[in-house]
């Protein structure tokens, strides 16, 4: 889709010792259809200054808090297209809603918010006000992941019948948040972090992509938490047993006390005649099993992948892209749906990018997981 100008992105969150802000702006730019222009990248208005320099943004549009930029610029001629939310999660309904009410559209890191209640009050808001809101679940952009969702909806895997999904990571093994660690911090406070720990941070990455490739939805959990770090507040690790709509079977496995691993996620899908086999360190690579016949590997950019695979490769089979790339994907979808909605198209978002719907589910998760735990039995979802 032509854009006769570049989308003016303002960004909230991502200031000096940030991880994730900086990469959605690098992400954002990557595909040249958006420009960072304003931010709130801190509370404290030296820091946002700092941070505005480093990003080379025009010192008055460096702003010390969210409400300021959304007033300062929507008094400009040349005001931004959309915010961008990158702060920890308690912050992410006020100042999504605070967009929305200024008729600005929405771009989240995900989760969409601290709670359930929370995502639900955001939805209503969306819906209402009718303004793109897109949600950052990364892994969903991975033209790999765009293969195995066709193959699932195919039908090239038969009937599905489990699912198995798993995201390790061991940098939270010792209590780094009592050390100075900005990053573990705030997720190991359940003031900032909301209720779910390793759930909400990497739980739900593996949980949305549980849903998005294999086309199925969960209906029931059965899960365990364990908050193996001592003096922790929030889980660290979590196991849980799954039911889907077709009476599939299915498993979640994630944790952030897996020693050594870095960030391991794998996605496992058994249908009837064959089973596909995708992991993010790999990501270039989908692995297909058959049951009667040989194993496949199917590569990134292959002239034999399907359109949406083929629709998202920037370079030749072979030439590696990785997170950035798959993040930028999301931004290049939410970019073309941005001037579709300017052209006055009603709900513009395409079905690969996660929204608002993805964002209540991943939040719904969060809450049956945390209650299967407090009553140690199966919860529908």
């Amino acid at each position: 889709m032509a854009i006769s100008r570049k989308l003016r992105m303002g960004m909230v969150g991502g200031g000096p010792g940030a991880f994730i802000g900086p990469v959605h702006r690098i992400a954002a730019e990557m595909d040249g259809k958006i420009q960072m222009v304003a931010g709130a990248f801190s509370q404290s208005a030296e820091r946002s200054r700092q941070a505005g320099e480093r990003f080379g943004i025009e010192p008055a549009r460096a702003y010390a808090d969210y409400r300021q930029m959304i007033e300062s610029e929507l008094k400009r001629p040349d005001p931004i297209d959309f915010v961008v939310i990158t702060t920890p999660n308690h912050l992410h309904l006020p100042i999504a809603l605070a967009a929305i009410e200024a008729g600005i559209p929405v771009m989240s890191d995900k989760p969409a918010t601290a709670t359930y209640p929370e995502a639900q009050a955001l939805e209503a808001a969306v819906l209402k006000s009718g303004l793109p809101y897109g949600l950052t679940h990364t892994y969903a952009g991975y033209a790999m992941v765009r293969e195995a969702r066709h193959l699932c909806a195919s039908g090239r895997l038969g009937k599905i019948r489990k699912v198995a999904v798993e995201y390790f990571q061991g940098w939270m093994t010792k209590a780094v948040e009592t050390t100075g660690h900005k990053q573990a911090a705030w997720r190991a406070d359940p003031a900032q972090n909301g209720q779910g720990g390793a759930i909400g941070d990497i739980g739900t990455h593996a949980f949305h992509l549980l849903e998005y490739i294999s086309g199925l939805q969960v209906t029931a959990i059965n899960a365990t938490l364990r908050s193996v770090v001592e003096g922790r507040r929030l889980d660290d690790d979590c196991n849980a047993f799954l039911r889907l709509g077709n009476a599939a079977a299915g498993t979640l496995a994630c944790s952030q006390v897996a020693a050594g691993e870095l960030n391991e996620m794998r996605m496992r899908i058994y249908g009837e005649t064959a089973s596909i086999d995708w992991r993010q360190q790999d990501p270039n690579r989908l692995i297909v099993k058959n049951l009667d016949g040989p194993e496949e590997v199917h590569h990134a950019a292959a002239p034999y992948l399907g359109v949406d695979a083929l629709a998202v490769a920037r370079v030749p089979s072979g030439h590696p892209e990785g997170y950035l790339e798959a993040f930028a994907v999301l931004y290049r979808e939410f970019a073309d749906a941005m001037v579709a909605w300017q052209q006055g198209q009603a709900n513009p978002l395409p079905a690969t990018l996660p929204g608002i719907v993805a964002g209540v589910r991943g939040m719904r998760f969060i809450d049956r997981v945390i209650e299967s735990n407090r009553k140690e039995t199966w919860v529908e979802f």
